[in-house]
């Protein structure tokens, strides 16, 4: 069997079984490919590629599907991610632009990445360690009580309400606001802990005590950005699926509920040298996920945070990496380079 003719079958096996979740046979494959051999010859392939450990039969049918090994040299023979149709790409940029709140835009972004796919969307927030300072605002509720606003670059948008400890005018927040404002625009929020009892000291004595209280809610706002977090759309679709997971497809919703187990997992994840990266049912170092893919890809300026789809390993990977890379790429152009 030619090395060439190997990768035609399998590609043809792959391709029939995501289609109809049915095994696949060698005549169903001559009638549906134009593979230039005879049954028999398919039959003897179809054989070798079981040898080989590409392909199984699920019981005693005459029908076979796809391995893991499969998957992965099926995946690994695509040379180059497809680009998306002029029509997709217009249905993303017309979801995700127009929007300046991060919390929105991964929103839709998990949504329309959920539709493009049928699989599970996940996309971690961006690392906001490196975000800076573009605005803080504070509002006076009561007279001890401040709702304090930090907006980063990003456009992530955190607060808290806060006792001031004393009673307070909106004339003194308004200083204190322009006070913290002067010293703390365009700092990372990594650095806030270092800069803000420099802000605090250069207040008048009278109103430390305030600025104190100010500080540490800035402080704490600053720690809750800087904690993994992702979103995520379409779990249904795993419902739908759920004939793919023969065993439980219940740790894979699991894994899913436990964020730590797939914010670990995007980060494991090694860039591929085309963009986008697979994991395929065993290859995931998770138990829960031994019957499921994962496609992801990274997006911002230096691609450290990850966006991508979870589902069976009977996934359409061509679409599932294509969807991924582009969603991913007009993600980092709405967030800019704060993203």
């Amino acid at each position: 069997m030619s090395e060439p003719r190997k990768l035609e079958v399998l590609r043809a096996i792959v391709e029939d079984y995501v289609h109809s979740r049915e095994p696949v046979g060698s005549k169903a494959l001559v009638e549906r490919h134009h593979l230039g051999v005879s049954s028999a010859t398919i039959r003897n392939d179809m054989a070798a590629l079981e040898d080989e450990g590409l392909i199984t039969a699920p019981h005693t049918s005459a029908g076979r599907i796809p391995t893991d090994k499969g998957y992965r040299l099926f995946v690994d023979q695509i040379s180059a991610v497809k680009p998306l149709s002029q029509a997709e790409r217009r249905a993303i940029q017309s979801l995700l632009e127009g929007s300046d709140d991060l919390d929105d835009v991964l929103e839709r972004t998990v949504r329309l990445l959920s539709q493009l796919t049928n699989q599970v969307a996940v996309v971690q927030y961006p690392h906001l360690s490196r975000a800076l300072v573009r605005h803080i605002e504070f509002v006076l509720l009561a007279p001890r009580q401040v709702l304090i606003v930090l907006i980063a670059d990003t456009g992530k948008v955190d607060q808290r309400v806060i006792d001031a400890g004393q009673d307070l005018g909106d004339e003194v927040l308004a200083a204190l606001r322009t006070r913290f404002l002067m010293g703390l625009s365009g700092t990372p929020l990594s650095q806030l802990p270092h800069v803000l009892p420099s802000v605090v000291a250069s207040c008048e004595p009278s109103r430390r005590n305030v600025a104190q209280a100010l500080a540490r809610g800035l402080e704490g706002l600053a720690h809750s950005s800087r904690e993994e977090r992702m979103v995520m759309a379409g779990t249904a679709n795993l419902a739908r699926s759920n004939v793919d997971f023969p065993l439980s497809i219940g740790p894979v919703l699991e894994a899913l509920e436990e964020q730590v187990v797939m914010l670990r997992l995007l980060s494991e994840m090694a860039q591929d040298p085309r963009g986008v990266t697979v994991s395929i049912g065993r290859e995931n170092p998770y138990d829960g996920l031994a019957e499921a893919s994962v496609v992801a890809t990274g997006y911002g300026p230096d691609s450290s945070s990850k966006i991508g789809v979870l589902g069976p390993t009977r996934m359409d990977y061509p679409t599932s990496m294509a969807a991924v890379r582009a969603v991913a790429r007009y993600l980092s152009r709405i967030l800019g380079p704060g993203g």
